[in-house]
């Protein structure tokens, strides 16, 4: 069954969307897409299976994202993935890392567009679930591509439409496309999310080309003003770093969804905070993994050095996190912080 198409979602981040994370979220919000971080084929088809796939159900929707560099990949990665109930498989395209891209993933594939098409139809003939794809406005692939392949930098607005003119014949039910160019080599991931420049005109532009194509747009977006702008062009908007950074975000856009919880208060995600936190220590699992998720919980807000004090990594040593968190709530009721 196909997932009602998001309004917006919360971006795959390396390191940063674990499990713990994505429940985290669902205290503010429960609507966003959520997604894994980027997972490879390879690693689902050899590697520990629970630990790589496994989610609660709370955190639905959510969409399980792979990198592959072959059709028979795909398809055995996303076999083995219907084993767990993903509401969408996404195919990274976009991941603009040299170590991604110097094992034939991420955003070089951008220049090998009959492979995508390949492996997008590898993983729709495995699934009969939603099969997505997320990729780039183009790439800057010097240093990184064969100099032999005739050409390494597919940045103009021609470059993108071709590349989806062909990947289309295999029908995505998105396409979620990050408007900056990804420079394969030379930047860091850190640097291509901020250096080149965003390009939205671009992705408005394929969707009015292309108005049965549902998508997304992605890349520096941090107000509901700008959401609003966007969903004025495209169907949905994906945001990353500003949701992890700044939380409260996440309740701000419960507006776009109409359930009522826009409203809800940093206390009342403190309080549901405490029982996650409390079996988490009954299973004997390391609460910081999930704390390291919320410093940006009282972003430029009253007490965020308080917060960010009492949950680091040396007091949690000391304390349960459960207790920490509820002598923090304790206080903020008192408006002691």
């Amino acid at each position: 069954m196909k997932i009602k198409k998001p309004v917006i979602s919360a971006a795959p981040m390396v390191d940063k969307t674990d499990r713990y994370f994505r429940n985290f979220v669902r205290m503010i919000n429960k609507d966003v897409l959520l997604y894994t971080e980027m997972v490879t084929a390879q690693a689902i088809i050899h590697g520990d299976l629970e630990r790589i796939l496994g989610f609660d159900e709370i955190e639905h929707p959510i969409a399980l994202q792979i990198a592959a560099t072959t059709p028979e990949d795909a398809y055995k990665a996303v076999k083995i993935a219907e084993e767990y109930n993903y509401d969408e498989i996404n195919l990274n395209v976009g991941c603009p890392s040299d170590r991604v891209s110097g094992n034939m993933m991420g955003a070089c594939l951008m220049a090998y567009p009959e492979l995508v098409l390949d492996v997008l139809n590898a993983m729709k003939e495995a699934t009969k679930k939603t099969v997505t794809i997320k990729h780039r406005i183009g790439i800057d692939g010097k240093g990184i591509l064969p100099d032999n392949m005739g050409k390494t930098l597919f940045e103009k607005y021609e470059d993108m439409l071709n590349f989806v003119n062909i990947i289309e014949k295999a029908e995505p039910d998105r396409y979620t496309i990050h408007a900056r160019i990804a420079v394969l080599a030379g930047l860091d991931p850190k640097q291509n999310r901020e250096i080149p420049p965003l390009r939205y005109d671009e992705v408005y532009r394929l969707k009015a080309e292309k108005p049965h194509m549902q998508i997304e747009i992605n890349g520096g977006i941090k107000t509901k003003e700008d959401i609003e702008k966007h969903l004025e062009h495209v169907d949905g908007v994906m945001i990353g770093r500003e949701f992890y950074d700044n939380p409260m975000f996440l309740a701000e856009v419960n507006s776009f969804y109409n359930n009522g919880n826009e409203n809800i208060t940093r206390d009342e995600i403190l309080e549901k905070m405490i029982p996650y936190l409390e079996n988490l220590e009954r299973n004997g699992e390391r609460t910081h993994l999930f704390m390291r998720h919320t410093l940006g919980l009282f972003h430029n807000a009253k007490g965020s050095k308080y917060w960010k004090n009492s949950i680091s990594s040396q007091n949690l040593k000391n304390n349960k996190a459960s207790h920490i968190v509820r002598e923090i709530l304790k206080n903020i009721r008192k408006s002691e912080i």
